[in-house]
């Protein structure tokens, strides 16, 4: 994507990441469904009106639409129990499109809606085994290739040539993760262990604080060193598989400890970003080559299926929540209940939006230009 413009190359990488996490996010719902005995309605990549649509053999219809922002699986009878009345021509138990999905049975239905964010794990460790099968597998690297003058490593008597082996007792061996536990503890000492031509010491660092990118962001800790260039290691296919697996799971627990960061206060919420942050890395990312993009596509695979795993209503992780009080009680939950909790949803997912999209706009330096403009 190189030999495109910086808005067509960006607008063509942010359609084709997500395009392709949403519709494998659609596909273990639509799987699922089909292996559960439930009748899919309707299959969409995008809202809006359709830019192309058809209907298969089965009798599911299939759109694109021409927002590219999500996606649904439209399963029968999904609308409520109570919402949906037998036609006066079918009676239930000869309907030719099988059960309703709120008449089969709860497991069922967890079934379906846990499917989604599953595809997406998958997705994530087939993409990282694949990168290991024809790029390898990237090694630990956290020595230090740079460091700045002035800055906290070099005020604690790190070098150039030091490899970092522990930050406060908790072994590191990417650079990412030098990184990740730095920034959230500016002006906290961090007892540094690294090797130095092959002998272990250990040095106490204090990150510089750096203001956070957004108004009244927390700062983020800074030590002043540049990593090095990380190598690639082949290996065998059945080796790459399991790290695949591996590194999802790595992932997936640093993306977790994040969040529980974010929410602690420990770490700053500019981080939280929306689509037009997407969109930009997804331009960024593509003109690093495709090993890169599809490494971003990995992690921000990840990141959907956390985000639909939120015990929030409307996404997948409220319906589980849902569905596990039914299945404790024995019986649904009242409707009344099940409407307020999706309203509840609804605005919680909202002011996330709406946040996120500040961020995004805040980080593009837009109120900067305001404020200079009218300022």
């Amino acid at each position: 994507m190189e030999f495109l413009p910086d808005p067509f190359r960006t607008v063509l990488a942010f359609v084709v990441v997500l395009g392709v996490l949403v519709f494998f996010h659609e596909l273990g719902h639509y799987g699922a469904a089909r292996w559960r005995g439930i009748f899919v309605e309707k299959f969409s990549i995008g809202f809006g009106r359709p830019i192309a649509a058809w209907t298969d053999r089965r009798g599911t219809d299939w759109q694109i639409g021409w927002l590219p922002l999500g996606g649904y699986v439209k399963l029968y009878g999904q609308e409520g129990a109570g919402d949906v009345t037998d036609s006066a021509d079918v009676a239930p138990d000869h309907d030719p499109r099988g059960p309703r999905y709120h008449d089969k049975p709860v497991l069922d239905r967890a079934i379906v809606v846990a499917a989604g964010p599953i595809a997406n794990f998958v997705l994530a460790a087939v993409l990282f085994s694949a990168l290991f099968i024809a790029v390898g597998r990237p090694v630990g690297n956290t020595t230090v290739a740079s460091v700045v003058d002035g800055g906290a490593a070099q005020a604690a008597g790190i070098l150039p040539g030091d490899r970092i082996v522990a930050l406060d007792e908790q072994p590191v061996t990417r650079f990412e993760q030098v990184q990740a536990y730095i920034q959230p503890r500016a002006n906290q000492p961090v007892t540094v262990r690294l090797l130095r031509e092959g002998e272990e010491r250990s040095l106490t660092a204090t990150p510089a604080p750096r203001p956070g990118t957004a108004e009244g962001a927390a700062p983020v800790g800074m030590l002043g060193i540049g990593g090095g260039v990380p190598s690639y290691e082949r290996t065998d296919p059945i080796s790459a598989i399991w790290g695949g697996i591996a590194y999802t799971g790595e992932v997936t627990a640093q993306t977790l400890g994040g969040i529980w960061q974010m929410i602690s206060g420990q770490r700053g919420t500019e981080e939280i970003g929306g689509p037009l942050r997407i969109a930009q890395l997804s331009g960024q990312v593509a003109t690093l080559g495709l090993a890169s993009l599809v490494s971003f596509m990995a992690i921000l695979s990840v990141n959907l299926a956390l985000i639909n795993l939120f015990p929030i209503p409307v996404l997948d992780g409220g319906h589980l929540v849902f569905y596990a009080l039914e299945a404790l009680r024995g019986r649904p939950l009242p409707p009344r209940a099940v409407e307020y909790g999706f309203r509840a949803g609804l605005a919680v997912l909202a002011t996330l939006f709406v946040f996120a999209t500040w961020n995004d706009l805040s980080s593009f330096g837009l109120f900067r230009w305001v404020h200079g403009l009218f300022g």
